[in-house]
């Protein structure tokens, strides 16, 4: 990552000063800004069928900041989805589903907390569906993993860290027109989930998640993919 970068946040307002301390506490990575280095899927990100938004543009300096690149060789599949379901607030119905974000909290979390910017997927309803699928132990991690890639649904940046906040610089914004970028953001959906059912069509030998809690299996197995981005 260059040290000074771009970044796009995709909202109904305009915002000059993102405030730290503010926001959702249930978001995909916790509390934080969430932006992305595409202006085009941020301003898809800040329409609804309703409204139109804005892309709001900003500079980074990341000199000194402590990065964690979930979408690296460092981590697995499963380390992005243990910080999501540590997060995100969803309806646990099934005991599997119970015992396995335990299970993955607990052997591929990480306390995101200590870092002060976060690169990773971004779990919107096509996102989420996928990792409750694995959790209920309906697709296998290697199908989650080739899930996280359909229709291209993008990649976020989380600034996190008050210090952060402070290297982060307003530079305008450009409008997202609703009848333009809402038909693409939907278009982007519809594709992954379509690709999404037809992997399901396809048959799967790998491991699930009964399989990862039986036999112990940790983020050191090969087993488990790697480097989420292509």
């Amino acid at each position: 990552m260059d040290e000074l970068i771009t970044l796009y946040h995709g909202s109904e307002k305009i915002i000059e000063h993102p405030t730290f301390g503010k926001g959702k506490q249930n978001n995909d990575f916790g509390l934080g800004f969430y932006c992305t280095e595409s202006n085009e899927l941020a301003k898809e990100w800040a329409v609804s069928s309703l409204r139109n938004g804005f892309s709001n543009r900003y500079t980074l300096d990341t000199e000194y900041l402590n990065i964690l690149n979930l979408n690296s060789p460092d981590y697995t599949i499963l380390n992005w989805i243990a910080v999501l379901v540590a997060h995100r607030l969803f309806p646990i119905k099934t005991p599997v589903a119970r015992r396995a974000k335990q299970y993955l909290i607990e052997h591929f979390g990480i306390n995101v907390n200590a870092y002060d910017l976060i690169t990773g997927y971004r779990a919107d309803d096509s996102y989420f569906d996928y990792a409750e699928a694995f959790l209920n132990n309906g697709i296998s991690v290697e199908q989650l993993a080739r899930a996280m890639r359909l229709g291209k649904l993008g990649e976020q940046i989380v600034i996190k860290s008050k210090f952060a906040f402070s290297r982060l610089n307003h530079e305008g914004f450009d409008l997202a027109e609703k009848n333009l970028y809402y038909v693409l953001r939907k278009a982007r959906n519809d594709e992954a989930n379509k690709l999404y059912l037809d992997m399901l069509e396809e048959e799967s030998d790998g491991l699930y998640i009964q399989d990862i809690m039986r036999g112990g299996i940790t983020n050191n197995d090969p087993r488990i993919p790697r480097n989420l981005s292509e």
